[in-house]
């Protein structure tokens, strides 16, 4: 998944801040009332209203960003709506301690106003990642939607997952992308090797979107994988594919070759159907 910029991740966290700031509102009108019962039928003194108040404030304002991203998916409402979310850097969901991790330290870059140490921290980071993301070993990427068709399967259809567009962007691209890297012919000498591997369609009929998912799992976690690992994990997967589909590695091709051109000619078959 593409690593979100800081412009979608600006967009999450007005909106967040939009919600919090309304339901503060309500929150105030209630706490109005509750002060004055406060005043006419107890003895509290006001310190230590002031000071409920406060550990209430961030309560809500922590467990909102950390129950939101534990809970649904990495989201907020405002990532929603920005189409990113949380994940950890191997790729899987984030777990509630390390939601809770990085919030704790959101307030550290808060400091000193509005996200300055960490647009600073996201700046410096190869990752785009903030202390928090640091801290818990997390990454904000791009969110996935389901196309039409989506994943599944009807007869002989294959669905597929894509980039959700972000913000003027067109999948994982920007409207300006095409202007600096055009998309290069599959007969050039600089295209990827795999789209100069032909498959033949009946067989790669027989795969699925589990399939399709396994190999998109292994391509995304296989820069973080040594090497002997990843060669023996490439191996399985296109024994297993083979084994399923009749497919078989063309001669001088690799076999994680073999495995990106399956995966490219399976979206390529989807978006036809």
């Amino acid at each position: 998944m593409p690593i979100a910029g800081i412009g979608s991740r600006f967009i999450a966290i007005v909106v967040d801040y939009l919600i919090l700031i309304a339901g503060g509102f309500v929150f105030t009108l209630l706490l109005v009332v509750v002060v004055t019962a406060v005043h006419a039928f107890a003895s509290w003194s006001e310190n230590w209203v002031i000071a409920f108040i406060f550990i209430l404030v961030f309560l809500v304002t922590w467990g909102y960003f950390a129950l939101f991203e534990a809970f649904w998916n990495g989201k907020t409402p405002g990532k929603r709506a920005a189409k990113i979310r949380v994940i950890h850097r191997s790729g899987r969901a984030i777990s509630f301690v390390e939601a809770l991790a990085r919030n704790l330290v959101r307030y550290i870059d808060y400091l000193p106003g509005f996200y300055a140490v960490g647009v600073v921290a996201i700046f410096m980071s190869k990752q785009n990642q903030r202390l928090g993301d640091m801290v818990a070993g997390t990454l904000v990427v791009h969110d996935r939607e389901i196309d039409t068709p989506h994943w599944g399967e009807m007869g002989n259809r294959i669905y597929r997952e894509v980039d959700a567009p972000q913000w003027g962007e067109i999948g994982n691209r920007t409207i300006t992308a095409a202007t600096f890297a055009p998309p290069v012919p599959a007969n050039s000498p600089m295209a990827p090797p795999h789209l100069s591997v032909v498959l033949p369609t009946p067989s790669l009929a027989k795969l699925t979107a589990s399939d399709l998912q396994v190999l998109e799992g292994f391509f995304a976690r296989r820069l973080d994988m040594e090497l002997p690992v990843r060669a023996a994990l490439a191996q399985r997967i296109a024994t297993a594919l083979c084994a399923k589909s009749g497919l078989a590695i063309p001669a001088n091709t690799s076999v994680e070759t073999f495995l990106e051109a399956v995966a490219h000619q399976l979206r390529e078959v989807a978006r036809m159907g």
